[in-house]
C-alpha cells in the first residue's frame, strides 16, 4: 500500500488522494475519502484572519471493529469462502462480515427462497457450509449433481437443503429441524429428549449420540441414534439400548430400530432404506489395523516398496525421482469427512467452538480442533499442488496413494508404540527414499491435503508421520487426534499424548493465528486421559534417533526449499 503524501505549507496545489488497498470481504464498510485540491494563498490568509478570533475544534470519528473471538472469525471465514465458492463474490475472506459479506448473504438467501435478512440464521449457515465442504471434498456423487443440476454448482446447495429439509413428497416434522439434522431424525431426537427428560440440543451435543456414515452407499449422509449415552432407563433393555438408523432414499429418510451396545456405523449394513445388523465377530478385512497379510496377498506389486516416491515430487527441488507404480488404495473403513460433519453439527447447537477457559465437553474441543487442522491441510497442500506443471490432480491423487502405501508399516505401528519409536522408524524409511528432504516434505503436505480431502486416512497420517519425522512437531498434532478417535489407527489415547506433547510446544502449522489453540488442545488431551489439567503431560520411551537429520530438514523447510 502507498504511503499517503502528505502536502503542507502555503505553497500546496493540486489533489491529494488516499491510499487505496485490496478489498477484504468485510473491508467495504469503511471508504476512504478524497481530499481535495487547495490553493494556498487562499487557505493561508482565511487561517491568519481566524487565528486571531477564534479556537476551532474537529472532532473525528474513529471507526472501531467490535471485538470477535477467534473461533468466531474462523466461521466468519467459512462462510465468506463458501459464498465465493458458490458464485457469491464478497473478497477476500478475513472473517469480518461487512457490507460486501451481508449483500452476499442476502443472494444466497434469496437464491434458497430463505427470508432475505443478510445474516445467516444456523440452519441457513449449516446448508451453506455442508454444501461448500461436500464440494471440496468432490467425489463421483457431487460430480454428477453439479453435472446434472440445472443450478450446476449452485445445484449442490439445493441439494443440501432437500437433504436437511426433506424433499418434495417427503415426511415433514411439524416441530421443524434441530441442529440441520433432516425432519425425519429431528423428530427421533424431540421423541427421544422428551422420554429422556433433557433438552434436544443437550442430547445431539453428547458425544455418540448422533453418528454419521453413508451405510447404504449411495453418496449421502445416514444416520444412527445411539440411545446408550443417556445410561439405563427407558430405552434401554438390560445392556442393550434402542439405536434408530435412518437410511437415505430419494424420498426421505427410512427408520431401521435395533437393540445394540456400543453401536457404530461398522457394526450395521443397509442396502438403500433396510439396514441389518453384522455379526461383530467378523474377520478382519484386508489391510485393517492389525492383520499380518503380505502386500502379495493384497494384490500390491512387489516393487512398490523399493520405489522413491510420486513422480511430481522433482519439481519440489532439482533432484529427480522414480516414479512409482500405481494400484488402487483401500477403502477407509471410517470416515473422517462424516465424522468432521458430525462435530461440526454439534459446533453449530453449542453456538460455535470450545475455548480453553469454557471447555465442557474434552473429546467435542479436540474433534473440533482436528476438523479444523484438517480443513488448514486440504487447503494448502491444494495451493501447492496448484504449482505443480505437467500432473493433472488425478495423477496427483494416484500417486499419493501409492506414498501412502509406502508407509503401510509405519502407520501401524503408530497404533501399538510410543511416539519416539515411530518417529525412528519414519526416519529410516527417510533416509532410504532416495528423497531430499525438500522433495519428501513438498510431497508429503500435498499428499496430506490429497488423503484428507478423499478420505484416504493412510495417505493422511502416513504423510504426517514423515513431516513430523522431519523436524515438523506441529504435524504431530494430527497424529494425537487419530489416536483419540481410532480414525484411520487403533484407538489409543495413551499413545496420543506423546505426540500432542510435542506439537503444543512447536511451531504452529495450522490455524497460526489462534495460539489459544495450544493451550485448549493439552488441556483436553489431559482430560481425557484422566490427568489434571496442570500436571506435565507423560513423556513417551524415546528410541535411538537419527543424530541432525530432522533438524538438518527443518533448516531446509524454513528457508523455503519445499516451496
Amino acid at each position: 500500500m502507498k504511503h499517503k503524501a502528505w502536502i503542507t505549507g502555503a505553497l500546496a496545489l493540486g489533489i491529494a488522494f488516499g491510499p487505496v488497498g485490496p478489498v477484504a470481504a468485510g473491508g467495504s464498510d469503511i471508504v476512504g475519502g478524497v481530499i481535495g485540491g487547495i490553493i494556498g494563498g487562499a487557505i493561508v490568509n482565511e487561517a491568519n484572519r481566524n487565528r486571531t478570533t477564534r479556537t476551532r475544534t474537529v472532532t473525528r470519528n474513529v471507526y472501531r471493529a467490535p471485538s470477535m473471538s477467534s473461533a468466531q472469525r474462523e466461521q466468519n471465514r467459512e462462510v465468506q469462502a463458501s459464498l465465493n465458492h458458490f458464485g457469491w463474490n464478497v473478497g477476500r475472506p478475513d472473517g469480518v462480515l461487512g457490507r460486501n459479506s451481508r449483500t452476499g448473504i442476502s443472494q444466497y438467501q434469496a437464491f434458497m427462497d430463505f427470508p432475505i435478512t443478510g445474516n445467516l440464521s444456523e440452519l441457513e449457515r449449516t446448508i451453506l457450509t455442508s454444501a461448500y465442504q461436500k464440494a471440496r471434498l468432490g467425489g463421483s456423487a457431487v460430480a454428477q449433481t453439479i453435472s446434472t443440476h440445472p443450478q450446476g454448482m449452485r445445484g449442490l446447495l439445493v441439494e443440501t437443503r432437500e437433504q436437511m429439509l426433506g424433499g418434495a413428497g417427503s415426511p415433514k416434522y411439524a416441530g421443524g429441524t434441530i441442529g440441520g439434522l433432516p425432519p425425519e431424525v429431528s423428530e427421533a431426537v424431540f421423541e427421544i429428549a422428551r422420554n429422556s427428560n433433557v433438552q434436544p440440543q443437550q442430547l445431539i451435543a453428547r458425544s455418540g449420540f448422533v453418528q454419521l456414515a453413508d451405510m447404504n452407499a449411495d453418496g449421502r449422509t445416514d444416520y444412527l441414534l445411539d440411545t446408550s449415552v443417556l445410561g439405563q432407563g427407558f430405552w434401554c433393555n438390560g445392556d442393550n439400548c434402542t439405536v434408530r438408523i435412518f437410511a437415505s432414499t430419494p424420498q426421505g429418510y427410512e427408520r431401521n430400530d435395533f437393540q445394540a451396545v456400543g453401536a457404530t456405523p461398522a457394526m450395521f449394513t443397509c442396502r438403500q432404506a433396510t439396514c441389518q445388523k453384522l455379526d461383530q465377530t467378523a474377520p478382519v478385512m484386508a489391510g485393517a489395523p492389525g492383520s499380518n497379510l503380505s502386500t502379495q496377498s493384497q494384490g500390491l506389486p512387489d516393487t512398490v516398496m523399493a520405489s522413491g516416491g510420486p513422480a511430481f515430487a522433482a519439481q519440489l527441488s532439482e533432484a529427480n525421482t522414480p516414479t512409482m507404480p500405481s494400484f488402487a488404495a483401500a477403502v477407509p473403513t471410517v470416515s473422517l469427512a462424516s465424522y468432521c460433519a458430525k462435530v461440526g453439527l454439534v459446533t453449530s447447537s453449542n453456538g460455535g467452538f470450545m475455548t480453553e477457559a469454557a471447555m465442557s465437553d474434552a473429546d467435542q474441543a479436540l474433534g473440533e480442533q482436528f476438523c479444523l487442522a484438517r480443513g488448514y491441510a486440504i487447503d494448502s497442500g491444494e495451493a501447492m499442488a496448484a504449482k505443480i506443471s505437467g500432473f493433472t490432480p488425478d495423477q496427483v491423487t494416484a500417486q499419493c496413494r501409492d506414498f501412502g502405501a509406502l508407509l503401510k508399516s509405519e502407520v501401524a505401528s503408530a497404533g501399538i508404540s510410543p511416539r519416539d519409536v515411530v518417529i525412528d522408524q519414519v526416519k529410516a524409511f527417510v533416509a532410504g527414499s532416495g528423497m531430499s528432504p525438500a522433495q519428501l516434505t513438498g510431497t508429503a503436505k500435498i499428499c496430506l491435503s490429497v488423503g484428507y480431502r478423499t478420505d484416504d486416512m493412510g495417505v493422511a497420517i502416513g504423510s504426517a508421520l514423515v513431516l513430523s519425522a522431519l523436524g515438523q512437531d506441529g504435524y504431530g498434532e494430527l497424529i494425537g487426534h487419530h489416536l483419540v478417535r481410532g480414525i484411520g489407527t487403533q484407538e489409543r489415547r495413551d499413545l496420543a499424548l506423546g505426540w500432542y506433547e510435542k506439537s503444543v510446544t512447536a511451531t504452529p502449522v495450522f490455524a497460526p493465528g489462534q495460539p489459544e489453540r495450544n493451550a485448549l488442545i493439552r488441556k483436553a488431551a489431559l482430560v481425557i486421559n484422566g490427568h489434571s489439567m496442570t500436571e506435565p503431560v507423560p513423556t513417551a520411551t524415546k528410541g535411538a534417533g537419527l543424530p541432525g537429520f530432522a533438524n538438518m530438514a527443518a533448516d531446509l523447510v524454513t528457508t523455503g526449499a519445499a516451496q
